[in-house]
């Protein structure tokens, strides 16, 4: 038995009508496209408030301070008048994180500026308890972050995260509330 070659361009456009009966009629997709690179402009209002909070939100980290840290073993630290005990308290995951700040793909001078913000909103939003995922990567941020918190008043304690909230590529940070509201 002889086999017929059927030209290519014939069997495509074959193909296509047997595929358009199968299917029936269709509509066309519209495509949607997402151009990262346009910024949308905001209400002047709204940008004036959020420079606002932003410069309330501001605190100067030092990068040349070197604090006097564990080199051994998981990073922790414990302000002078606050219990050891509450950095083990930390590690045993007695206290659950009430915001949490991830770090990843962004640069020593954006996550300074974050944590900032997110010491600030610790205040406004009564967090006691904060993480701060760093990750590891080229270890910049893991070293640095630890630094810039001793730097803080209102940080009380910190020690790495527990496995379920980051381990070795987190904090979790124990925050001084100001108010008399706090939240226990």
């Amino acid at each position: 038995m002889k086999m017929k070659s059927i030209p290519a361009k014939a069997y495509n456009t074959e193909a296509e009508t047997l595929f358009q009966q199968a299917i029936g009629k269709v509509k066309p997709v519209k495509v949607d496209t997402i151009h990262f690179g346009k910024k949308v402009s905001k209400p002047k209002s709204h940008s004036h408030q959020k420079n606002h909070k932003k410069a309330l939100a501001q605190f100067h980290f030092s990068d040349e301070f070197e604090p006097n840290l564990n080199k051994q073993g998981p990073m922790k630290y414990v302000r002078a008048d606050v219990s050891s005990f509450e950095a083990k308290n930390l590690r045993r995951g007695f206290y659950r994180p009430d915001l949490i700040l991830d770090l990843h793909g962004l640069d020593q001078q954006q996550a300074k500026q974050e944590i900032a913000a997110l010491l600030y909103a610790c205040q406004k939003e009564h967090a006691q308890c904060i993480c701060i995922i760093h990750g590891l990567g080229s270890r910049v941020l893991k070293n640095k972050v630890p630094h810039w918190l001793v730097q803080h008043p209102d940080v009380m304690a910190f020690h790495q995260a527990p496995l379920e909230w980051g381990g070795n590529g987190a904090l979790l940070a124990l925050i001084e509330l100001k108010d008399k509201f706090n939240k226990d």
